[in-house]
């Protein structure tokens, strides 16, 4: 991420046309006098927002496009859209969220042509969850927590629908609650909630079916190997 920071960062101070010798230092200014500078037209307060942000956006653009490459235009294309569109943000929301929205808005376009080939798997999901205690909605999933192989996880988010893959990457690994999710989606908090359930269900059947393919191998291999004999 180091290198593609450094990229993205002369990328975007080439199209705000911000000076390196006038850039602000990190210390300078704070974030929201940043952006009170920025509505007024000061492009070295737009870098200052760049520095601040531009990491969290990239990890959001790189978990969804999978493509360090996409993530990097995506992430420039989220900051050229705030330095168009800075003066229409009136501080209803964190900056964060109004600027994580915008960043989301880019990705959900990249992912319209897949739409119809993901539709069906919201509706077609196997409930694995009979017979399971009651697990409220959006609350912590023990199961999850701290005992999967980050491999296998990540193989699992790639195969969720881009919503489900979302709302995971946006409270389970950058930590906004659901109210926030919420602003960033265009979601009720409830449907934020109902959404990360039926990630996380998702989830749990896609590892569930991994592990038992772990379990299964051994055993078949050996099997294999006495035929022969």
């Amino acid at each position: 991420m180091i290198g593609s920071y450094a990229i993205g960062q002369q990328t975007f101070l080439e199209q705000a046309n911000v000076s390196e010798r006038c850039h602000p230092e990190p210390a300078d200014l704070s974030e929201s006098e940043a952006i009170q500078r920025a509505q007024r037209g000061d492009a070295d307060a737009l870098a200052r927002i760049y520095q601040l942000h531009c990491r969290r956006v990239y990890a959001l653009c790189l978990r969804m496009a999978g493509n360090p490459a996409e993530a990097e235009d995506l992430t420039q294309d989220a900051f050229l859209t705030v330095l168009r569109k800075i003066q229409t943000f009136r501080g209803d929301s964190a900056f964060s969220t109004w600027l994580h929205r915008i960043a989301v808005n880019l990705v959900l376009m990249g992912h319209r042509k897949n739409a119809l080939e993901s539709s069906p798997k919201k509706t077609n999901e196997p409930d694995g969850d009979r017979g399971r205690p009651h697990e409220e909605l959006g609350g912590p999933d023990l199961l999850l927590a701290g005992s999967i192989d980050r491999v296998n996880l990540q193989r699992a988010m790639d195969q969720l629908t881009p919503s489900h893959k979302l709302v995971v990457e946006l409270h389970d690994i950058q930590g906004y609650k659901h109210k926030e999710i919420a602003q960033i989606m265009d979601w009720s908090i409830g449907n934020s909630k109902a959404q990360l359930h039926r990630a996380r269900r998702r989830l749990r059947g896609l590892l569930r079916e991994t592990l038992r393919l772990e379990w299964l191998t051994p055993p078949q291999a050996l099997q294999a190997q006495l035929s022969q004999r």
